[in-house]
């Protein structure tokens, strides 16, 4: 009878129990994927090409989206400098105004803001009666991405959309030549289009933009997919956006340093060629091997590059630890400005 009672009261237990995962889920301080896509959707634009791009032997101009960009809040759009720019006299000029739709194919104007090249950022501004109720708007995220996150884009690839794809982020150091910093390599689907873009978290907040794709042989005139796409992260394009609201050009660290490779004690390490400007004046020499900056080893010169990005700031003081006739050495700088 014992026994019997028992089972009864584990089973009503867990009847309970089970009862209330509807209520643990409801309050749990994670969004739902489906929430968080549907806002970041909401909150993607389309970049409309120029009409002098979209006219016809007609005269007509057909619609055409050449890139994406997301609303971060106050009129404000975030978008690759590649997805505004024209050509004009041999040279790539971002577009003063551009034309913007929403998901709910309202046409807006913009202002150009600002861009940095450096980094394939430019940032305008809708005007405050151009804002409706439809367009929600993404906020970044406060920390950094990682190998094995999920995320996701929307964007506008082929010129469709607003479309999502979702994936996870591969190696977060690539680097590629067509810019200056780090790059997320991301293993989701992507177009010509997307250029732009946001890359979401599942909290639906910004970890990146949508810089390139690798080329692939399926193409639909120029325009081409793939299954890897990369982005600039989130943090560093955070920084550039606050320095171009304000009217200002984002300034990078410079330590001065020109580096090679040698190989020493069976790997290899980056060692001084030429020092310049604050590395001269901190006292560094041809040779050195570089160890670390502030304590973060440093094993290549894309990482120390990376880190000056991302980490410091003219006029900062940071300690780079170097091996020199094989005995360690720390030495301090003042980073300049580039």
């Amino acid at each position: 009878m014992r026994a019997r009672n028992q089972r009864s009261s584990i089973i009503t237990l867990a009847i309970f129990l089970i009862s209330l995962l509807p209520t643990i889920a409801m309050s749990s301080d994670v969004p739902l994927l489906s929430t968080s896509a549907e806002k970041a959707k909401q909150s993607t634009v389309g970049i409309l090409s120029p009409i002098n791009e979209r006219a016809t032997m007609s005269g007509t101009a057909p619609f055409s989206i050449r890139g994406s960009g997301t609303h971060i809040g106050d009129g404000y759009i975030l978008t690759a400098r590649h997805a505004i720019e024209y050509q004009a006299g041999g040279k790539y000029i971002p577009q003063e105004t551009i034309q913007v739709i929403t998901g709910d194919l309202h046409e807006l104007s913009a202002k150009f803001v600002g861009t940095n090249d450096f980094l394939d950022i430019s940032v305008y501004r809708l005007p405050k009666s151009a804002l409706i109720s439809s367009l929600d708007q993404a906020a970044f995220s406060p920390t950094e991405s990682l190998a094995g996150d999920e995320v996701f884009t929307v964007g506008y690839p082929l010129g469709w959309g607003p479309a999502l794809s979702f994936g996870h982020v591969g190696n977060p150091n690539t680097f590629l030549d067509t810019i200056q910093s780090r790059l997320l390599q991301v293993d989701l689907s992507a177009c010509s289009g997307n250029s732009g873009g946001g890359l979401f978290n599942n909290h639906g907040e910004i970890v990146g933009v949508v810089h390139a794709i690798i080329q692939t042989e399926a193409t639909q005139g120029e325009r081409r997919c793939s299954r890897f796409a990369f982005a600039v992260p989130g943090l560093v394009v955070r920084n550039i956006v606050q320095s171009l609201i304000e009217g200002k050009q984002h300034k990078f660290s410079k330590l001065g340093i020109i580096l090679s490779v040698i190989k020493y004690d069976d790997r290899w390490a980056i060692t001084v060629k030429k020092a310049t400007g604050p590395a001269q004046h901190a006292g560094f020499k041809k040779g050195d091997i570089v160890l670390a900056i502030n304590d973060h080893a440093i094993h290549t010169s894309a990482q120390l590059k990376n880190y000056l990005i991302e980490h410091t700031h003219p006029g900062q003081q940071v300690h780079i630890t170097i091996l020199r006739q094989n005995t360690p050495r720390k030495l301090t700088v003042i980073l300049g400005e580039s």
